[in-house]
């Protein structure tokens, strides 16, 4: 069995651009599209304390929060799947879509997915943040080139 390209696929139009782009480069490969997201912000979310202000801590809807736990999972699944058929529509023989919840950055995620798989290399698209933004909080794209020991393409944000 051929081991899949992971492609790393948030909904965006520069992981769009990713997989059609390198549909034409790896096609001959199948993909797995996988969507990363850290579990557990509906539960974040709803027990934050409201900071500044004197006031009462509020008593946590952990149901409500329980449901949009599994609503974004939801969500991130579904994402995945849309992820796996623009692969296929754009070329790759076969693909499939991965939705992982993890507490690693995306970047240790998908690197971790690509050993699980002895993938051959790794795709993501540049969404092309400013500078500033990038030299304080770093790109998923900067880490894959500079932790992966797989090749890792990189396809630029659109203009």
């Amino acid at each position: 069995m051929v081991a899949p390209v992971i492609i790393g696929y948030d909904g965006s139009e520069a992981a769009e651009r990713a997989i059609r782009e390198s549909a034409g480069l790896l096609g001959s490969h199948p993909a797995l599209v996988v969507t990363v997201w850290e579990p557990g912000r509906a539960f974040e979310a709803a027990t934050l304390p409201i900071m500044g202000f004197d006031i009462a801590p509020v008593a946590v809807d952990f149901r409500a929060a329980t449901e949009a736990e599994h609503r974004l999972r939801e969500a991130m699944q579904q994402t995945a799947q849309r992820g796996a058929q623009l692969a296929r529509e754009s070329g790759y023989t076969s693909a499939q879509g991965l939705a992982v919840a993890d507490d690693l950055s995306v970047a240790d995620t998908l690197l971790r997915v690509a050993e699980e798989h002895n993938a051959p290399g790794l795709v993501v698209g540049r969404h092309g943040h400013r500078r500033l933004t990038e030299a304080l909080l770093g790109s998923t794209s900067t880490r894959l080139v500079h932790k992966s020991t797989r090749p890792v393409v990189v396809c630029p944000a659109p203009d």
